[in-house]
């Protein structure tokens, strides 16, 4: 790097921006950045960007670079033992001491305080590692993200290389930072409303009314007796269970295809949107999903009553038709979702379930569309419905 001049540390940074501005993912513009960085001398035994995560799944990530691996995602997880894997990081140590920037030369010396990480990068040869932490600005949980570099030369890092990351450290923090609120807008986003609903939200649809009449295959489902739980158990074991729940229904859902669009106290409405007019493809996913759920609730409650709790069954009913899937709600407080008499039914057959001694009901239409299996068991008056409906339950 001798007589480089002050336009290769200029274009870096103008390279970097130019990267954040078109690059979605930190996995990508890492790699290319190593590849610059050993292309100016520095030698590179491994490079990571860390930022923590607004994600029910994960308190943070990092994306890392070996010299003689591919690129790899560390994902450190909520509860205990995601606490001790931080705990015992750099970016722990920087952050309890109110530093933003660490520099250590490996190995390091006896007695000191070391890191399971500089154990791994002293075996590989490295000499130095130098980490920067880049605040975010705002009030959310992306506080800032954490950037490191380890080199196995002689001297370690030299003050010219010093120096340039000191000068570019700043432009890739930004490019984080953007790179953070797009994932934190698409992760967050699908968690509380799907990722198909997400999409949508995202490619602009955010207008009260907005929306489209599809045609769809509808799962309602309901936890049964679940408000007389209350009179009895304390409310976090209620909710423990309501997760529990929620889970055995949701996961199926998810893996057939469908979208759950809305939790309502204990209940679940869940669409499979018909493609291509395949209607019995559709309603073949939600009933997939729909006994799989019974399935999971089933082994649940198995597992609940030799713990000593209660078994908590659900009752779940499917139908098919058009529904208005698209923004209501105030002009700023909107919910996407599906509304329409189609929803309207489906909830109103779901209520049959103890009436007619059955957890898996469906409508007529739906049935039609799913034949071997299903046997009538009546026809009803639906409130808010005109015309009485055949219901139909799931016998196998």
């Amino acid at each position: 790097m001798a007589g480089k001049d002050r336009n290769e540390t200029d274009n870096l940074i103008d390279w970097i921006i130019a990267e954040g501005l078109s690059e979605n993912t930190i996995d990508d513009i890492l790699e290319r950045l190593v590849e610059k960085l050993v292309a100016l001398g520095y030698p590179l035994v491994r490079a990571s960007i860390a930022m923590p995560s607004i994600d029910p799944m994960q308190r943070g990530f990092a994306i890392a670079w070996f010299r003689d691996t591919a690129l790899s995602t560390e994902v450190q997880g909520h509860g205990d033992a995601g606490q001790e894997m931080f705990e015992r990081s750099p970016i722990f140590h920087l952050l309890s001491n109110r530093l933003l920037h660490g520099r250590w030369r490996l190995p390091e010396p006896a007695g000191t305080v070391s890191f399971p990480l500089f154990e791994e990068l002293a075996a590989l040869g490295a000499t130095d590692y130098l980490m920067t932490l880049v605040p975010f600005p705002g009030e959310t949980a992306l506080e800032g993200v954490g950037i490191s570099f380890a080199v196995d030369g002689a001297d370690g890092f030299t003050a010219e290389q010093l120096a340039e990351v000191d000068r570019f450290m700043p432009a890739l923090g930004l490019v984080c930072c953007r790179i953070a609120a797009m994932r934190v807008a698409t992760d967050t986003l699908a968690v509380y409303t799907g990722t198909r609903t997400s999409g949508r939200i995202l490619s602009g649809e955010t207008r009260r009314g907005g929306g489209e009449a599809i045609y769809a295959a509808i799962l309602f489902a309901d936890i049964k007796n679940f408000t007389s739980l209350n009179e009895s158990w304390p409310p976090a074991k209620i909710v423990s269970w309501l997760n529990e729940s929620f889970e055995a229904i949701v996961n199926p859902v998810e893996h057939h295809g469908g979208e759950v669009l809305k939790f309502m106290g204990d209940s679940v409405l869940a669409i499979f949107p018909v493609e291509d007019d395949e209607a019995a493809d559709a309603c073949g996913r939600a009933l997939a999903a729909a006994r799989s759920a019974m399935r999971a609730t089933h082994e649940l409650n198995r597992d609940r009553i030799e713990r000593g709790e209660p078994a908590i069954d659900i009752d779940i009913a499917l139908h098919v038709g058009e529904v208005f899937y698209g923004n209501v709600g105030a002009s700023r407080r909107l919910d996407f979702t599906a509304i329409g008499s189609a929803v309207n039914e489906a909830a109103r057959i779901e209520t049959l379930a103890d009436t007619v001694g059955h957890n898996l009901l469906a409508s007529a239409p739906f049935a039609e569309q799913v034949p071997n299996g299903f046997q009538p068991v009546g026809t009803f008056s639906l409130k808010g419905v005109r015309r009485p409906a055949d219901v139909f339950a799931w016998i196998g």
